[in-house]
């Protein structure tokens, strides 16, 4: 990549009329090998930490105009489909400008006389942005699909299921133009919109807890609008995904509502469970049970509505946001035995039941000032009601031995507040912010006893950050205190805490396109108001869930090292992190007579040692592209009363080829468990195909899940001295499940222009405590 300085130096008593100035950015791009002019490359006008300003792209004749420029420092993004992207600089921009001849040099490389061409792609300290390839962008009927095309580490992609998520449930944010947003609006972006995406593996402190951010960079049309459905589902199975979207722009401002609805209806879902349970006079007494196929139904809506008004100066917006739930069934049923004597059986049922009903409103409000600064402000208020049932039996010739019936309905009030000041200063950028988070939730618990809980939680963060470079050294450094506040009704007492919270990143550019990072954190961890409630609720005949309301903060430190490594098609990325928490909340089970007790503490500690390499090839001959991903976690739980040691390995694939307007895509994901206090919690071990043709703006998919697999099993475990279990969970559905997806979208009427929201806030935590097995 090469990189052109361009500083313009004019008398100091021109400097304030330059602000008034409506500057035009001109030029030509050419091939570097046989300098002819190079059609329809994209030209991106970005500030100089990357930020998208405006773009456009090049006439047949090589040629584009930026116009509306305002006075500033600049980055310029050329990029085109085969070649490398060239950067170049525009320092002190205060009049019309014409560039240079701007010289691109081809990106492909020969193997096996089979010519491959390479993606756009730039990475930084904090980001990678990746610019989609013509084929990518054809290939894709919406954003979670472009996804599946880019192929990028951490990720776990299912463009089946429309379903993004990182491998062990970390927090991935998902944003348009910088603006928070859910995933059912990436599922309604039109790849055609998308310039690029900015793909944040290392997010900063403004981030909170959040482990990847996907910032969607697409044009914002100052006139028309677009229409567009998504409509997914089963022919054989009650399945579906479906949606609707439509957007109009006027002027500064723009009208976006999103609508959607899923279903779930399995009548051949069971569970096997092996539980052996030890007692205070040394008794061991091993129970199996072996499920019948019974029902699962699950039904869930979503509404979202958004004003927002943008010039050059500000951005205001207004967010309603809707999300019900309603899980009608979640049943298992089968026989219950003591393995030492098959004839000592009962009959069980395990029913349940719950409703979410969470609306939120959510007000933005970004004003950028004269020297490069901005200040963001940002509230969210949520109301979170839920209404959980549990029916548990277990009998013998029509006699019931043991009735559990958990009725639980809650209601949680929260608010979250947030201010953000950033200024630029040169290269580097400074940032500071203070956000609070206050919840209150009133939760009854009816089970034979009627509890009822009232809970207030706080937590305040105020910090700040730096970045900077020195030559081929990229640096963060940032530092926040974080203040924790609980009270519970009946608890004086309560806590207050206060943590130091630094952050480091370390990254340096290697020859070619590598570089090496290394970054350390220490970030805050409060229980949740489920875990730190008072309450008891059955189980079944042999064991209670119990809160714990002396539970406290805890801090979580994490270091990580990547190497990343590019060249043409070919492109790999290395990682190992080491996690380490001290007073880790984690669950426990005790002896109370004949009954355990099921549990969290403060324990120990907490460790993990993980690695992964990716690698990506592709697309050759702008048709086929793969990638694989393998690695090793390795989990080291030290209890007050126990010491538990668990390795998992994992492997995750992906394919995709595309001829004209077919796209033939698949994908393989073994299962990533996870190891906390002494539970595993199995991930899915998964695959798919699907095919999709494309005509202008419609698409269809065919597509199938788990064809070679004749069942859907996910097993979870519990490794407890007194009471410990292994489950294995089945859908019979969920293999050989054949899909269908028709996507349209329309689009009138469009003038481009982009800007940035900076702020992402939700709670969706309800603060209610969960029984069950």
């Amino acid at each position: 990549m090469k990189r052109i300085t361009i500083c313009l130096i004019l008398l100091a008593g021109m400097i304030q009329g330059a602000f008034a100035q409506n500057i035009e950015i001109k030029g030509i791009i050419k091939d570097l090998k046989n300098k002819e002019p190079l059609e329809f490359a994209n030209i991106a006008l970005q500030t100089i930490d990357s930020a998208f300003i405006t773009g456009s792209s090049s006439d047949l004749k090589g040629n584009f105009a930026l116009p509306g420029v305002r006075p500033g420092d600049y980055r310029l993004a050329v990029s085109s489909l085969g070649y490398k992207t060239q950067y170049i600089e525009i320092s002190n921009v205060d009049k019309n400008i014409l560039l240079p001849d701007i010289y691109l040099e081809d990106e492909s490389v020969a193997l096996s006389n089979v010519t491959i061409s390479a993606s756009n792609l730039s990475s930084q300290m904090d980001k990678k942005i990746i610019y989609p390839s013509e084929r990518q962008t054809k290939a894709s009927t919406n954003g979670v699909d472009l996804l599946q095309q880019l192929m990028l580490p951490k990720l776990k992609v299912n463009p089946l299921f429309s379903e993004v998520s990182l491998p062990g449930g970390g927090e991935l944010q998902y944003r348009i133009n910088g603006v928070k947003v859910e995933i059912q609006d990436i599922i309604a972006l039109q790849p055609a919109d998308i310039m690029r995406i900015e793909f944040h593996d290392n997010p900063g402190l403004r981030y909170g807890n959040a482990e990847v951010v996907l910032d969607y960079i697409v044009h914002r049309p100052e006139t028309g609008g677009s229409f567009g459905f998504n409509l997914e589902n089963s022919p054989i199975v009650s399945w579906g995904n479906n949606s609707l979207n439509a957007k109009v722009n006027h002027k500064k401002s723009e009208f976006n509502v999103n609508y959607g609805i899923s279903h779930r209806d399995f009548y051949r879902m069971w569970r096997d469970n092996e539980e052996t349970f030890t007692f205070a006079d040394g008794s061991v007494l091993q129970r199996r049970e072996v499920g019948t196929p019974d029902h699962g139904e699950l039904y869930w809506q979503w509404l979202n509505s958004t004003y927002s008004y943008q010039d050059e100066q500000k951005m205001f917006s207004a967010t309603v946001r809707y999300y019900n739930h309603d899980g009608r069934h979640w049943d298992y049923n089968g026989s219950l035995y003591n393995v030492a004597n098959p004839n000592d059986a009962v009959q069980m049922i395990d029913r349940s039941s719950n409703k979410i009903h969470r609306p939120a409103l959510d007000l933005y409000y970004q004003h950028n000032l004269k020297h490069d600064q901005t200040i963001v402000l940002n509230a969210v208020g949520t109301y979170n009601y839920t209404d959980n049932t549990r029916f548990y039996q277990e009998s013998r010739d029509n006699v019931i031995l043991t009735d559990v019936n958990n009725l639980t309905t809650g209601k949680k009030y929260s608010f979250i507040g947030e201010g953000i000041y950033e200024k630029k200063l040169g290269t580097n950028r400074i940032s500071a912010g203070l956000r609070h988070t206050q919840s209150f939730s009133d939760n009854e618990y009816r089970n034979g006893a009627n509890y009822t809980t009232e809970m207030g939680q706080a937590e305040t963060f105020l910090y700040a950050e730096f970045k900077g470079k020195v030559k081929k050294l990229d640096y963060s450094l940032g530092a926040g205190v974080t203040r924790s506040y609980l009270n519970q009704e009946g608890d004086s007492e309560g806590y207050e805490y206060y943590t130091f919270n630094p952050r480091i990143v370390l990254q340096y550019t290697l020859p070619g396109k590598s570089f090496i990072r290394l970054k350390g954190d220490i970030s805050n961890a409060s229980p949740s108001l489920s875990d730190i409630s008072h309450v008891e609720q059955t189980i079944d005949s042999l064991q209670i869930q119990r809160g714990n309301p002396n539970l406290s903060p805890y801090l979580r430190y994490r270091t990580e090292l990547t190497y990343e490594w590019q060249k043409g098609i070919f492109y790999s990325n290395l990682w190992g992190t080491y996690e380490y928490h001290p007073d880790a909340i984690m669950d426990e089970k005790r002896l109370e007579g004949n009954k355990i007790i099921q549990t969290w503490d403060n324990q120990k500690n907490w460790q993990r040692l993980a690695s992964a390499l990716m690698l990506r090839v592709g697309p050759v001959k702008d048709i086929l592209q793969l990638s694989v991903t393998g690695g090793v976690n390795h989990y080291i739980s030290n209890g007050n009363t126990y010491h538990h040691k668990y390795t998992n390995w994992f492997i995750n694939g992906d394919i995709s080829a595309t001829y004209k307007k077919f796209t033939l895509g698949g994908g393989l994901f073994t299962n990533w468990n996870w190891f906390y206090g002494e539970t595993m919690s199995g991930g899915e071990n998964i695959h798919y195909m699907m095919l999709s043709y494309r005509h202008k703006n419609l698409s269809i998919t065919v597509g199938m899940f788990n064809p070679f697999a004749d069942n859907y099993k996910q097993q979870n475990e519990n490794w407890s001295k007194y009471a410990s279990y292994h489950r294995s969970t089945y859908i019979k559905e969920s293999s050989r499940m054949l899909l269908g997806r028709l996507t349209w979208n329309f689009s009138f009427g469009r003038t481009f222009k982009a800007g940035q929201k900076r702020l992402n806030n939700t709670d969706d935590d309800s603060g209610v405590m969960s029984s069950g097995k």
